[in-house]
């Protein structure tokens, strides 16, 4: 409807590291895409209030598959819903491609169907002081 509020999404692509991978065969812990969540809240934060706001909780996290250093990710945030203080938000992780070391020690590729790799949903808080926005 048109008088529904137009919430922000943010996108981040970036690849995954050999500084990424924390176990065995270049296993990515699942702390690194947490820690992608937190830069996607933050930017939505900016763009909807003008200030960095706090993640405050996750109300679920999934972890759906695997990632490893050489894969290339794409993670999506929305705001979903709005309070006075409060900001919800919806996160996915996909990965979209990866290192092919079968192929050879630079072969890389883009996966023809991506893999989503992360679900969650979480709230961010921006201070009415520091909300720099008028709505």
């Amino acid at each position: 409807m048109a008088d529904e509020p137009q919430f922000p999404t943010s996108l981040i692509r970036l690849r995954l590291g050999t500084e990424d991978a924390h176990y065995g065969g270049g296993l990515v812990a699942g702390a690194r895409q947490m820690e992608i969540l937190g830069d996607l809240a933050t930017e939505l934060a900016m763009r909807y209030d003008g200030d960095e706001g706090l993640l405050r909780a996750y109300e679920s996290v999934e972890f759906l598959a695997p990632l490893y250093a050489g894969d290339w990710v794409e993670a999506r945030g929305t705001i979903i819903e709005a309070g006075r203080t409060s900001r919800k938000i919806e996160f996915e992780i996909w990965k979209v491609g990866g290192a092919r070391p079968d192929v050879s020690d630079s072969a890389a590729e883009f996966l023809a169907e991506p893999v989503q790799t992360l679900r969650a949903v979480g709230t961010t808080v921006v201070p009415k002081e520091h909300q720099r926005v008028s709505r």
